[in-house]
């Protein structure tokens, strides 16, 4: 672990002295042949998303052959205390260190999504604390994952990351108090996150009674956005649109913990829409309907997806999980259909809650900035599934 006075002036080879803004120390005379400093090139167009195979959660396993991976998984260690562990796919795992007091941990960490690099480390920190607000947890600490090709990327475009992260740490009243470095083939970036929530008011993702409403906390669309991105289609105010959607932070979650009639609460990220509530579904052993007229959606996410912006993941997302969703195809167009398991980086909190408490759910998302917050279906009884219809006013 590195400390903040001299880890990543240690690491990636002793060579990131400028990430701290200093001069480099003068070279040692040591009689070996050491390696030169990395030849990088210029700021000048560089495009970061031209590094990475696939950018932020959309890089995520398919969630069915992550099933797969862990389905013989298992800890011989299982402690009373682990309130939330892997059983559910949960958002972080949760520990009990008192009555009044559990520990939330989770880690998150991805390949660019978009070329700026601040921006890339405020979308990677924001979606990593997002798990412990989930959790209905209060951020504690962080530390920072970095994985970097130190001899492709410019020492001040990784400074750049790292400030972004930073930068959103200190939005939410946390620092980063350490973390790991490595020199490798794409960038990599994202947080280690620490948290705290009391016991009585942890939110699992295996909560959902049928009678739940279901509300969304953010728009969807991010996937369609980046996919546009990397074609140069998107246009500015869409990318200013995608920036303020993926760095706010879920803080909602904080608030939402506290009420008794919030059943259920998870984030939606990597596995779309449909995928996150379908592990709402089977965790809980209910079904779920939803009104895709309702959906919150970025500005003309559709459009830029009928004009082929549409990510990998989100067919792979379909594949694995299309089985637990029924909807009339010839009802749906294929843009529509892939907004459903189109990959949102850094999305919004998913809640199921009792009705009388929808009033005050919607009242708090607001009074926190998040205007897309809606209504978008229910929980019914029946076999874990999830149904997609569209209202008349569809």
């Amino acid at each position: 672990m590195f400390s903040r006075r001299d880890g990543l002036r240690h690491r990636l080879r002793h060579r990131t002295s400028a990430l701290r803004g200093q001069e480099k120390c003068p070279e040692k005379k040591t009689g070996t042949n050491e390696a030169a400093a990395p030849q990088v090139p210029s700021t000048a167009a560089l495009r970061l998303t031209q590094f990475s195979h696939g950018g932020g959660c959309g890089c995520k396993i398919a969630p069915g052959v992550l099933e797969q991976i862990l389905a013989k998984t298992s800890s011989a260690i299982v402690p009373r205390q682990l309130l939330v562990g892997i059983e559910t796919s949960d958002d972080a795992a949760v520990y009990q260190l008192s009555a009044e007091q559990a520990l939330v941990a989770t880690t998150d960490f991805f390949m660019p999504i978009v070329d700026d690099p601040f921006d890339f480390g405020c979308i990677a920190a924001t979606n990593a604390l997002s798990d412990v607000y989930a959790m209905g947890g209060v951020p504690l600490l962080a530390l920072a994952i970095v994985g970097m090709p130190v001899n492709k990327l410019p020492l001040a475009t990784i400074k750049r990351i790292l400030e972004g992260g930073e930068s959103i740490c200190t939005r939410a009243g946390i620092p980063i108090a350490g973390g790991h470095t490595i020199d490798s083939v794409e960038p990599i970036y994202g947080l280690v996150a620490i948290g705290l929530v009391h016991p009585d008011n942890l939110k699992r993702n295996s909560g959902a009674r049928p009678g739940d409403q279901l509300i969304l906390g953010k728009a969807l669309g991010v996937g369609f956005f980046s996919a546009a991105l990397k074609k140069g289609l998107l246009s500015h105010a869409c990318y200013t649109a995608m920036i303020a959607e993926t760095t706010q932070l879920n803080t909602p979650g904080r608030a939402l913990a506290c009420l008794s009639g919030v059943h259920a609460m998870t984030d939606v990220t990597g596995f779309g829409l449909l995928g996150h509530l379908v592990e709402i579904c089977k965790a809980s052993g209910v079904a779920a309907k939803i009104d895709f007229t309702a959906l919150p959606l970025l500005p003309n996410a559709l459009g830029y997806a009928a004009k082929g912006c549409i990510t990998g993941a989100s067919g792979r997302n379909w594949v694995s999980y299309g089985e637990h969703v029924s909807l009339q195809k010839k009802s749906f167009s294929d843009p529509e259909q892939a907004l459903l398991t189109d990959p949102q980086t850094s999305g919004g909190l998913l809640v199921a809650c009792a009705p009388e408490v929808v009033t005050e759910v919607l009242a708090i998302f607001l009074q926190e900035g998040f205007d897309h917050a809606t209504v978008i279906g229910e929980i019914c009884e029946g076999k874990p599934q999830v149904s997609v219809l569209k209202s008349q006013a569809g």
